[in-house]
Formats: C-alpha cells, structure tokens, sequence
C-alpha cells in the first residue's frame, strides 16, 4: 500500500462545458487550500457524463480539456495535487460493477439529487447508468481510500448514500473501506444569474471562468435585482437580490459592501450602480484567471503532462485498493482451488 501519510481527498466533475463561478465559490476555492493539506485526486468523470450525454461525445472529450485548463487557471497545483481522467483508471468501472451487485435499488431510489435530477431530464425513462450513478460515484470515492470529499450542498445525499455502502461492505467482507466525510464549500450554493435556486450550464444561468470582460459584463447586466422597486430612490431589499448574492460571495471589501448595501436599501443608490460594482468585482477575480488559461493553451504539453502523471498516481493506488477488493470478495487465485 501507499506510505503516504496525509489524508486523501476525492472529488471532481462530470465534464459536460467548462466551469463556472458555481463551481469556483462551492468546490475550487476549496480544493485551493486542501492541496497543501490532503494527498488530492481530482476527477475528471467522463463515464459518469455519458450518462445523459451519450450523443454529445466530442463534448465531453473537449470538456475534458476545458475542465482541466480551468482548474490549472484558478491554481491547482499538478505538482501537489492528481488530476484524474476516469476512463484512463478501468478500475473505477470495476468497482462500480461489483458494487452494485449488493446496493439495493430502494437504496438509489431514496436519493433526493438523484430525484431532482431525473426530473430535470423531463424524458420518461433514463439509462441504466445515469440512474446507477450516485453508486459510479461512490466507488470513485472509495477506490483511492478517500477520507475527505469536498462537495456542493446539493451533493449530501450521495456521500451519506457512500457511507451506507461502506458501512455494508465492511460488514459482509471485512475492513476494506473507509467511511469518508462531506465537506461542503464556503458558499454551498450560488444561485443563478436568472434568480434560479441554482447557478447551472444546463440552465444556461451562469458565468464561467473563462468569459470574457464583455461577457460577464452582459450577463451582469441582465440580472435580476428587486422587482418590488421601480424607481432607484425606492427603498430596496437585499434578500433575493442575485447581484448582492454575488457581491457577498466575491467583494472582498466588506466596508465598503456594508455601506452599498445600506444605502441600496434607503433608495440613495440604483440597480445601475450595483451592478457596475459587481462588473468590476467579477472582472477583477476573473482576469487573473484568464491569464493564466491563456498560458496553459499556449503550453499543451503542461496539461498533457498534468493529465497522464495525475492519473498514472491514482492507477497505481487503485491497483493496490481492487487488490484488497477482490481479496476481502474471494474472486482472486481461483487456480488455487485445483492446488487442494
């Protein structure tokens, strides 16, 4: 086994576009500071996403690339920290089989993300794969040994669902896994640009990392504020208001945000102000960012490299996990039956 003595982390994305500011303030803010902490693998769930992109491959595999160069953008350390490309490590699909051979379907059928999602997908049936997924998912989280996973809020139920799994696993065939814990971000849920309970690519309600000034600079323009107000001297209200949601989660100037939000609600500023506030609030985190993506583009071998050396470390520790696996199972050394 591994002698690494720091705690592990698993979490990582389904690569359906590039990431968001959803993503930034619930996830990567996050995996920012436990780089430096935890032994992290960070996963690139290209199975997972043909779940319910099976006819959009050519996106997923250029969101594989997307995904990557955000995360090198914003500061993941490559050097610190495993970037993991899920169908590079076969192993993942292998656990995932021989979990779901016990996990009963009134089991997935209680997840409440799962629910949510299947009725987001507005078909009258799904696949087999992308209703099986929450079991996908927690065999990722178990094939490195994780202890940690850092995830959005609305991600609870599947790792309370891994811990279930965990809990049965070790008590039909001894101590193979650990039981690994949630931890969830900063801002647990960033709402959407359109005022929707939550920022998504599907939605099409959100700003990526990788918009330009112009960009984010329209999709502020067209948010929501207060509908109750319809003169700037009218008193306005800050709960609900998607521009000082975004305010609270990105203006670093607290004062000063204190101050703008005082005056908003004694009508002394208009929605014109605020949002040109959070234009420049929004571009000044961001620019940082699109610099360095335009680095990484510029240096394809540097995301190449940080792609196969991240998921050549998680295929090693992998290995060693399904080896304990099919051990605690007994569906190894069949040949050894012919020995007695």
């Amino acid at each position: 086994m591994s002698t690494n003595t720091k705690k592990r982390i698993l979490t990582g994305v389904r690569p359906t576009g590039p990431l968001h500011l959803g993503h930034y303030v619930g996830a990567l803010e996050n995996w920012l500071k436990l780089q430096d902490e935890y032994e992290c693998f960070f996963l690139i769930s290209d199975y997972q996403a043909l779940g319910d992109h099976l006819g959009e491959t050519d996106r997923i595999r250029n969101s594989v690339i997307e995904v990557t160069l955000d995360w090198l953008s914003v500061g993941l350390n490559p050097e610190k920290c495993s970037f993991v490309i899920q169908s590079y490590v076969p192993e993942h699909a292998e656990l995932f089989m021989l979990l779901s051979m016990f996990v009963p379907i009134s089991l997935v059928d209680r997840n409440p993300t799962l629910k949510a999602e299947i009725i987001q997908q507005k078909k009258s049936d799904v696949s087999l794969g992308f209703y099986n997924y929450p079991v996908s998912q927690a065999a990722d989280i178990l094939l490195p040994q994780a202890d940690l996973v850092p995830v959005g809020e609305d991600q609870l139920p599947h790792i309370e669902l891994t811990r279930e799994i965990v809990r049965k696993f070790n008590k039909v065939y001894g101590e193979v896994f650990k039981e690994p814990k949630a931890l969830v971000g900063r801002v647990p849920r960033l709402i959407g640009t359109d005022g929707g309970a939550k920022a998504s690519k599907s939605l099409n309600n959100c700003i990526y990392l990788s918009d330009s000034a112009e960009e984010v600079a329209k999709k502020v323009k067209s948010m929501y504020t207060d509908p109750t107000r319809i003169r700037a001297t009218d008193p306005g209200h800050i709960e609900g208001n998607v521009v000082f949601s975004y305010l609270d989660a990105f203006d670093t100037e607290t004062s000063e945000l204190n101050k703008l939000k005082k005056e908003y609600q004694a009508g002394k500023v208009g929605d014109v102000a605020i949002k040109e506030r959070l234009t420049k609030v929004l571009n000044n985190f961001l620019e940082p960012i699109r610099q360095k993506r335009e680095y990484f583009k510029a240096h394809p071998e540097e995301v190449r490299s940080a792609l196969l050396n991240g998921t050549a470390r998680a295929k090693k520790i992998a290995e060693e996990t399904m080896l304990r696996v099919r051990e605690a199972m007994k569906i190894a050394h069949y040949e050894d039956l012919l020995n007695k």
